[in-house]
């Protein structure tokens, strides 16, 4: 197999690691600074609900597109040959265990807890209104526990990739 050129590695990493830090970084900004200033700041839940929600389904969208990324350029490394940049099964399995939790919230979960708040929104009543919120809010706590899990194992696959870089320059050096 022919050995790939240079760039194309560095250009496969780049790509790979800027997608991580849209993964692990968006959902950072999202948890830590977004739902904070919006339940501080918007008028009601219902308002500030709404926009979370298209928050996140934006957030879900970078997250489909850094999958791709990931999933393509590891596959590039993997198929190379070349020992310096290959992936470690450890590496896979962590990308293949984040895949598919961030599948199972968006294609399932997201839509549901989207639903779910319609009704929330729709009902007439103050007790249907309260049951419907108290429904969405119990669906969201496995939602926002999945979306954890992800983020630490975003931050774990960081460590990984990091530790193989250093790894790598100590075998070197």
């Amino acid at each position: 197999m022919r050995r790939p050129s240079r760039w194309a590695i560095v250009c496969c990493l780049t790509l790979e690691w800027l997608a991580l830090g849209v993964w692990v970084g968006g959902l950072l900004v999202l948890t830590g600074a977004v739902i904070p200033a919006v339940f501080n700041t918007f008028g009601g839940q219902d308002s500030g609900g709404l926009f979370l929600t298209r928050a996140f389904e934006r957030y879900n969208r970078f997250v489909i597109g850094a999958i791709a990324i990931m999933c393509g350029a590891s596959c590039y490394r993997w198929r190379n040959g070349d020992r310096d940049v290959a992936v470690g099964r450890g590496e896979m399995m962590l990308l293949a265990l984040m895949v598919g939790i961030a599948g199972v919230i968006i294609a399932v979960l997201h839509p549901h807890a989207a639903s779910l708040q319609a009704q929330a929104f729709a009902a007439q009543g103050e007790l249907e209104r309260k049951v419907a919120f108290e429904a969405l809010f119990n669906f969201l706590m496995p939602v926002r526990i999945l979306y954890m899990v992800n983020l630490l194992l975003g931050v774990l696959l960081i460590g990984i990739k990091t530790k193989r870089s250093l790894y790598r320059d100590w075998v070197l050096s």
